[in-house]
């Protein structure tokens, strides 16, 4: 795992990623601090077992803190496009297996390919990400609005946790 961590790092240095946040749960005190809701999802994980936890919507602090449980097929790298939201943080914690996401800076981004859906807060790319990584359970990222990601990617069915955070 260090390995990855190490060569994750490298990449990431060399692309001057410098928003998006990739992390082990254990060390979530570290990454408090980006927003004031943070330590409220990350003391709700804390003290709640969600790995069995119906799918569905969890509100937290309603539509400023929410959790949605969910069971995917992940797909192809080639076929899931790239993601960005202007209105919440996305924090995506798999539980079940190992999944790739994919990330890009929004701003080396062109025009999307599905413009900005306001009401559900989403544009879609079809362009590649400029970086792939691993995600393995016990680990999070959290991705900014001017990270475009590309979860759910790899084979098998994902169970996961997608926390929305209100900026």
């Amino acid at each position: 795992m260090l390995v990855q961590s190490k060569k994750f790092e490298y990449i990431c240095n060399n692309k001057s990623l410098s928003k998006m946040i990739l992390a082990r749960l254990e060390d979530r005190k570290r990454y408090e601090h980006a927003h004031p809701l943070l330590k409220v999802l990350f003391d709700f994980l804390e003290t709640h077992n969600l790995q069995d936890a119906p799918t569905g919507r969890i509100d937290i602090a309603g539509n400023e803190l929410f959790i949605n449980v969910s069971e995917i097929e992940l797909k192809p790298k080639e076929i899931q496009p790239l993601e960005v939201h202007r209105r919440y943080l996305d924090v995506q914690i798999p539980l079940l297996r190992p999944e790739v996401m994919g990330w890009s800076p929004l701003k080396s981004l062109q025009e999307p390919d599905r413009p900005f859906d306001s009401e559900n807060d989403y544009a879609l790319y079809t362009t590649p990400a400029s970086v792939y990584f691993t995600v393995n359970p016990g680990e999070f990222t959290i991705f900014f609005p001017e990270d475009a990601h590309a979860p759910i990617i790899g084979s098998g069915i994902q169970r996961k946790l997608i926390a929305k955070i209100k900026l």
